[in-house]
């Protein structure tokens, strides 16, 4: 079965529009039984200043250069936040595109030399396809019920075990597909974004739901939760940071309330994990 290129302006338009009803943007609900989800395409023109016909053009794919100012009168009139306008933006191809680079398999020493900074932690590092490059001695451990995988988005959408080890698996999957959705626009040279897409969109009715839903959004803080084999259940707060020097990777960790349960279960893991002398 063959899908529809995985960046599209018009798709991402209607699916926002989608998202909202006429109150969301102070619009009057009107009367009679609307045939469509949302906001319709006249309602988006008039409150984003462009004509219907110009709009009309955009979401068919007949429009492919909006200006600057229009992407930014769409953004505001969807109600876009920070990361979803920059993804318009790169859609529209007004923004620059960052490339990768080549050795996007190969962490930079700057996050190898920051993952033994943080001993009692979970961290590790993703490339741009969310592949775990890197992990310390506590990642690896959560990982471990994965035998090997380290694919995120593999391990969410086909592994048998993800739903026992990720209590959260609705929000952890959510956002994983919103961050690679980004990703697919910031970095066009990777072309293991949209194999790695097109893969699931056949293999996975879950992913297909969440891809098609058209969000996008980064990895920020977030609270997740895990249950480990060995360990029970472990809560973590994660942090994500990039590195300037290597576009396309980025390291995440994960830490627990200091003196909680779920710290005394990472220091376990560090204990049982670590290397023989």
């Amino acid at each position: 079965m063959q899908h529809a290129p995985v960046q599209s302006l018009g798709e991402f338009l209607r699916a926002s529009r989608a998202r909202l009803e006429p109150s969301d943007v102070g619009l009057p609900a009107g009367t009679g039984t609307r045939r469509v989800r949302g906001l319709r395409r006249e309602e988006v023109a008039v409150l984003a200043g462009v004509s219907a016909d110009y709009y009309v053009r955009l979401e068919q794919g007949r429009e492919r250069h909006p200006s600057p100012q229009v992407v930014g009168a769409l953004g505001g009139a969807l109600r876009l936040d920070v990361d979803a306008r920059m993804h318009l933006y790169r859609l529209a191809g007004l923004s620059p595109v960052t490339e990768a680079g080549g050795l996007r398999d190969q962490v930079h020493p700057d996050l190898l030399r920051l993952l033994d900074a943080f001993p009692d932690a979970a961290a590790y590092v993703l490339g741009p396809a969310f592949d775990v490059l890197a992990a310390n001695v506590i990642a690896g451990a959560l990982l471990e019920p994965f035998g090997g995988q380290t694919s995120m988005p593999r391990i969410l959408f086909t592994h048998p075990r993800a739903r026992e080890v990720f209590p959260d698996w609705r929000l952890v999957a959510g956002a994983t597909v919103y961050a690679l959705r980004l990703n697919a626009a910031r970095f066009s040279d990777v072309p293991e974004i949209d194999a790695l897409v097109q893969e699931l969109l056949e293999t996975s009715a879950q992913f297909r739901v969440l891809w098609e839903d058209q969000k996008a959004g980064a990895l920020t803080r977030a609270f997740k939760v895990f249950v480990h084999p060995g360990a029970g259940r472990i809560e973590l707060t994660y942090e994500s940071f990039d590195v300037r020097a290597a576009p396309g990777q980025e390291l995440l960790v994960g830490s627990a309330e200091p003196g909680s349960r779920s710290a005394q279960a990472l220091s376990y893991l560090a204990s049982v994990a670590a290397p023989r002398r």
